[in-house]
Formats: structure tokens, C-alpha cells, sequence
């Protein structure tokens, strides 16, 4: 006979984490996400529960299924997924497990979830997001969306991260991850002074060749009819 595993009846529910592509709906009426894995075939809301992706009526999570929602429970490994060339456009969810779940080694897997927590990476080209732009791709009548600056967004159809909050509803937090810093020390007097000069020389070296030029246009040969 199969032993039971043992029952939690915690306090407060667990604090997971995990990885997924915001989505807004076609019409722009409401937010969710979008997950990465078995998740991308349901997209779900800040407050959600799970239904078997396989069309299965029973109820999630199985277990003699992998159907229900799915978080790990270090911040820091959701955070390693997101190094993966195919989730860098992903952003980072904290969520609260509800409902019956399973408890694995490195994770739950879980009836119902709320969302927290949204943490938006850096636009691709290292300054910090201010929006949430179209990405060009969706599923089931929601628009994939993705970070960018003010300076990279272009044309595209965008919403700011408090707007996406409002429309995701159920007091979702959404937040931005600091873009990338330069490092090293701030140049001084003397490296200013060498740019400068650097600079100067160039425009000597340009104006020098545009003076040859116009040297070799004027010295040339009239044609006939301009005598």
C-alpha cells in the first residue's frame, strides 16, 4: 500500500517565484500572463487557478498529472532562467500559492495562485523600462509585451507599468529592475581636456580634406560650352 505523503496547514501561504511573458488583452481591456513552459498553452490572470492543460476533468494538481500552476521556491534560481536566450524578454513574478498543492524539492505545484509581484527586466539595451511595448507576437487574442526605454520603443503600441498594474487589477505591483551602470570612475579635467583635443585633430584632418577637395573641383578643366 502506496504510503500518504504528509498534509501542510500553513499560516500563510507559501511565497513562490517564476518566470512569464506579460500579455494585455487584443482590445486592451485587461492584463495577465503568459507562462514559459506548459504554461504558454493558458494564459491566466493575477488571481487564477489552474485548469489541466491536457483537457483532463480532473482537478489541479494531479498527480498522476503535471497539470496546475508551477513556481520554485528561491528567488534566485527564477532569476537564472532568465539568463536563457529564449526568456530575456520574461519578467520575474512572486507569487502566493492558494489552494492544494504539491511540495517538491525545489517547488510547488499548485491549485490557485495571486500573483504579487512583477519585476521587469532592463530594455535590451541596458537602460532601465519604462514601459511595456508590443513585442510582435501573442496567443489567444492577447498581445506578448516587452520592456523598453522611452529611447527604443519606436512606434510600437506601448503601456506604462503603473497602466499594466491597473489593468492586471487585484493589487498587483509592478516594478522596475535598475538598468545597467557604467563602471569605472567619472572622467576628470585631464581625460576631458585629451577627448577634446582628440576631437579637435579630427575636425583639423576633415576640414583639411574637404579644402582638397574643393581645390580639386575648382583647379579642373571647363567643360566645352563653359569657356
Amino acid at each position: 500500500m502506496r504510503p500518504r505523503l504528509p498534509e501542510e496547514r500553513p499560516e500563510e501561504p507559501p511565497t513562490g517565484h517564476k518566470i512569464a511573458h506579460p500579455v494585455i488583452d487584443a482590445d486592451g481591456g485587461r492584463a495577465g500572463f503568459l507562462g514559459v513552459s506548459l504554461g504558454a498553452a493558458a494564459p491566466y490572470r493575477v488571481l487564477d487557478e489552474a485548469r489541466c492543460v491536457y483537457g483532463r476533468r480532473h482537478r489541479a494538481p494531479h498527480r498522476r498529472c503535471d497539470c496546475g500552476f508551477h513556481c520554485v521556491h528561491e528567488r534566485a534560481v527564477a532569476e537564472g532562467l532568465l539568463v536563457s536566450e529564449q526568456y530575456r524578454r520574461a519578467v520575474l513574478l512572486q507569487v502566493s500559492v492558494l489552494g492544494s498543492y504539491i511540495r517538491f524539492e525545489h517547488g510547488f505545484r499548485y491549485q490557485r495562485q495571486r500573483v504579487r509581484t512583477m519585476t521587469v527586466a532592463p530594455c535590451p539595451c541596458g537602460a532601465a523600462a519604462g514601459v511595456l511595448a508590443d513585442a510582435g507576437w501573442g496567443r489567444d487574442g492577447r498581445r506578448v509585451l516587452e520592456a523598453a526605454c522611452a529611447g527604443c520603443v519606436g512606434g510600437r503600441a506601448r503601456w506604462t507599468l503603473d497602466a499594466f498594474a491597473r489593468l492586471a487589477g487585484e493589487g498587483l505591483r509592478v516594478v522596475a529592475a535598475p538598468g545597467a551602470r557604467l563602471t569605472g570612475a567619472a572622467p576628470g579635467v585631464p581625460e576631458l581636456v585629451a577627448e577634446a583635443a582628440l576631437l579637435q585633430a579630427r575636425l583639423d584632418w576633415f576640414q583639411g580634406q574637404l579644402a582638397r577637395l574643393g581645390e580639386a573641383m575648382g583647379g579642373a578643366d571647363p567643360e566645352p560650352g563653359e569657356r
